[in-house]
């Protein structure tokens, strides 16, 4: 497997430009074709405006205000990621909600780049998060850059989750084309007796055998914790100098729609470097 199309949040935000950098160093790695995608939210809008006061047209200065917004900042994305060397790029310009473009074009791409939820900003509806919708909904992995701090690297020395569950498991092998050029992975395991049966004879040991098969060179740390395991997680990531975290994406099974698990909510909260979760 390989990234060959990357798309990236490219809408208005005070990190826009520098989400926009840190994906096209992840497609110029991978010589991968990068599409930056902003909406209008005009679609939504009308529809709403329409709910509320049936008949009701919004005037066309107020459409084109939205639409010169958008294509405003797919010319900042352009503008760039054309500076940053031979890259392959598109602008895409939708009209739906921000979430709903993202998980609909996420289907026709290998690899979805956004920002962490910026407080100062606000969410795409009241008590969610764009990082929260998108993993939860997309079918490819999200990599969510922080909102703040300069990032150098990502991926040279990664820090993988494993729990030996389903989510962590896709998770690891969607990172493979990054982990392939790390100079080495760590494979973190926290609390490997506590879940009967997740790990085999020795924890960890059938998934490095596994990434290995895909030329990944790492290290396995087990660790026990009594803690926020999110927070462990973050915290090991310091300790190691890990410059990418790699994990599950976790919802509670009837609810996974609005709610997420707590090591991921800690993750997605406090993070101080590139995630990649898959769900």
């Amino acid at each position: 497997m390989a990234y060959k199309t990357i798309l990236v949040n490219a809408e208005a935000a005070r990190r826009a430009p520098y989400i926009a950098a840190c994906a096209a160093r992840v497609a110029l790695a991978e010589q991968a074709h990068l599409v930056g995608l902003a909406s209008t939210g005009i679609n939504p809008l009308m529809y709403q405006c329409n709910a509320v006061a049936p008949g009701v047209v919004l005037r066309q200065e107020e459409l084109d205000a939205l639409t010169a917004n958008a294509r405003q900042a797919l010319a900042a994305f352009t503008a760039t990621v054309s500076g940053l060397g031979a890259l392959s790029s598109e602008e895409r310009l939708t009209n739906d909600a921000l979430p709903d473009s993202l998980i609909r074009q996420s289907r026709y791409s290998d690899l979805v780049v956004l920002g962490q939820t910026d407080p100062g900003e606000p969410a795409p509806l009241p008590g969610e998060t764009l990082p929260q919708q998108v993993i939860l909904h997309c079918p490819r992995p999200v990599l969510v850059v922080p909102h703040a701090g300069d990032i150098a690297r990502i991926g040279e020395r990664p820090l993988l989750a494993w729990d030996g569950g389903m989510a962590a498991s896709r998770a690891l092998l969607a990172a493979a084309p990054l982990l392939r050029r790390a100079t080495l992975s760590t494979l973190a395991i926290f609390n490997p007796v506590r879940v009967y049966d997740a790990h085999g004879q020795l924890a960890g040991a059938d998934m490095a055998t596994c990434l290995a098969r895909h030329g990944v060179k790492l290290d396995v740390v087990a660790r026990d914790t009594d803690g926020d395991v999110g927070e462990a997680l973050l915290t090991l990531a310091a300790d190691t100098g890990a410059d990418l975290l790699v994990m599950g994406c976790y919802g509670h099974t009837r609810l996974r729609e609005m709610l997420l698990g707590g090591a991921t909510r800690s993750v997605l909260r406090s993070m101080t470097l590139p995630v990649l979760m898959t769900a």
